[in-house]
């Protein structure tokens, strides 16, 4: 990029990277291959439809509790107003593009700001920011239909707010950033913070940008606690509020992830070292010098004490964080290179950074060629994709009152309009998941008035399910159809009663 490179440049810049390296990863695959892409789509349906905040695909259409309401209402019209497979299209592209406008907007901001340092080029955040929109793992969450670009964006607007000192926009847009995806509490505890120790703000001023996100809380939580009753216990898990993850998994859970938070930034950066003792001797200063960055970001920007409460969040909770990391990239980006930037003015600690940087930079330059050589970003979405697009015919060959317990059950929905609830059922106890027994899973089963189970690949987990079902059972369910691989759709025997086994 040229010396004289201006913000708005290097942000047009940035955007039009991310939309030629988002383009390349639009597709025509299912919606609900992932999915949570398919809850936001039922929900979607369920908004534009006039039923309310429910999920139509189960029975008895209970309100939704888990997921935060913005991201529906954003493809509410486009689900209204299109087939299913021409709104999946026209949403995706709306994820291309609302991706590309986050990318811009943070380059735009980290060269205006100098988040870099005043030592920085003028090129080196747009480029950082470009890398980290080129990510495969963030191209893949692009590509179908999650919260993520719309979270970057309402997150990069809530950051320019705060550092323009705009107290009430950057609460609104934290606020609707808590409603896309519940984990922006963290951007609004660091906002508060930051307005009230960094820029030393009247107490007023911090008032003004938290009353949006506390509003906004406030109203959610109320939604939850009033709604969340109608979750059926045995699908609490997945479908009721993130309280019922923390009451199952109980305190032992706490902090379990910690240790797996820089496994994924590793991953696409130094994967490629041959053995685990060259990777820690990368990774321990790597760690360090991100860990730098953020404190020098505490004092250029807001998002140096967003990122904090960000990362925390994940540490205690008990989920792999790699799909959280990615919709914070470039800001991890731009904070690693702020440290070693700031590092590499130290004469004595430049031989060392430089090694660090160039051996980051060669693996991930490597896994970004690999990956778009193989396409990763498409992971097990084909696959999927392909196999219910081979049973989807006769699913929909079943009669019209049909409840069916599948997997992909929102995918199942969407295409055939069955009411369908999840195959595989599973819970936490502290650290351990554990599966229903037979019994639990048949009274499961009857009591969403299931018709018919639908084993879509038998090497997957439910797999185990049905079989411990077959054997408990074997005169309650009757295979009715069979496609290759030994999948199956089996009708219920309702006059059967259950043995007590």
């Amino acid at each position: 990029m040229a010396a004289g490179l201006t913000p708005r440049r290097g942000a047009a810049a940035v955007a039009a990277v991310a939309l030629a390296g988002g383009a390349l990863a639009l597709n025509r695959f299912l919606v609900g291959v992932f999915y949570d892409d398919g809850v936001y789509a039922g929900l979607a349906l369920a908004l534009s439809g006039g039923q309310g905040y429910v999920h139509p695909h189960l029975p008895g259409t209970p309100g939704a509790v888990h997921y935060p309401p913005l991201y529906p209402l954003v493809l509410a019209p486009v689900f209204g107003l299109l087939p299913v497979d021409a709104a999946a299209t026209a949403a995706k592209v709306l994820n291309l593009l609302l991706a590309a406008l986050g990318a811009g907007l943070i380059a735009w901001h980290a060269q205006q700001r100098r988040l870099l340092g005043e030592a920085a080029p003028a090129w080196l955040a747009p480029a950082v920011v470009a890398a980290a929109a080129l990510a495969i793992p963030v191209l893949a969450t692009q590509s179908v239909l999650f919260a993520e670009p719309v979270f970057v964006v309402l997150l990069a607007l809530a950051v320019i707010g705060a550092d323009a000192g705009r107290a009430g926009p950057a609460g609104v847009a934290t606020a609707l950033a808590l409603l896309t995806r519940s984990i922006g509490v963290a951007a609004g505890a660091g906002l508060v913070l930051h307005l009230l120790v960094v820029r030393r703000e009247p107490l007023r001023r911090a008032v003004l940008a938290f009353a949006p996100v506390a509003l906004a809380g406030a109203g959610w939580g109320l939604w939850v606690v009033t709604h969340q009753r109608g979750i059926d216990p045995a699908l609490a898990l997945n479908y009721g509020s993130y309280g019922e993850i923390l009451k199952q998994a109980g305190l032992a859970s706490f902090g379990v992830s910690a240790p797996d938070l820089p496994r994924p930034l590793a991953a696409i950066t130094l994967g490629w070292l041959p053995a685990a003792p060259l990777v820690w001797l990368f990774a321990l200063p790597a760690v360090g010098i991100l860990g730098y960055g953020l404190a020098l970001l505490v004092r250029r920007s807001s998002v140096g004490l967003m990122l904090p409460f960000y990362l925390a969040i994940l540490a205690v909770w008990p989920y792999p964080p790699d799909r959280f990391l990615w919709a914070v990239l470039p800001w991890l980006g731009l904070a690693w290179v702020a440290g070693a930037v700031a590092v590499w003015r130290r004469t004595r600690l430049r031989i060392p950074v430089a090694v660090v940087a160039a051996v980051v930079m060669i693996g991930y330059a490597r896994y970004e060629v690999r990956g778009f050589a193989g396409r990763w970003w498409e992971g097990a979405a084909r696959a999927i994709s392909g196999n219910f697009r081979e049973l989807l015919p006769d699913l929909r060959a079943l009669p019209a009152e049909a409840v069916l317990a599948t997997d992909d059950e929102t995918l199942v929905w969407l295409y055939t309009r069955r009411t369908a609830v999840p195959l595989y059922l599973y819970d936490y106890q502290g650290r351990e998941t554990v599966e229903p027994s037979p019994a639990e899973h048949r009274a499961y089963l009857e009591r969403m008035g299931v018709t018919h189970v639908v084993l879509a690949s038998a090497s997957a987990e439910a797999a185990r399910e049905v079989r411990a079902l077959l054997t408990a059972y074997p005169e309650w369910l009757t295979g009715v159809h069979r496609w290759s691989g030994g999948r199956w759709i089996f009708a219920v025997n309702r006059a059967e009663r259950a043995t007590g086994k």
